[in-house]
């Protein structure tokens, strides 16, 4: 799979948690934390994930409801 297909589909997946799951996985990945679904990713897919879960909550971040 080529690295940007790995880390859409691993951008997507986290996004189906919800808000308040990626608000806490984007802390998690910022601390350096592993998260299931991001292993096997080097560190630079992981911060390529990181920097597009950013870029998503971004967008949505005054309509995101935080449970």
């Amino acid at each position: 799979m080529r690295n940007a297909r790995r880390i859409d589909d691993c951008v997507e997946e986290l996004c189906q948690k919800g808000c308040a799951q990626v608000w806490g996985d984007i802390d998690a990945l910022e601390r350096g934390e592993p998260l299931p679904e991001t292993e096997g990713l080097s560190d630079g897919e992981r911060r390529l994930v990181l920097h597009e879960l950013k870029a998503v909550m971004g967008v949505y971040k005054d309509r995101c409801r935080l449970d």
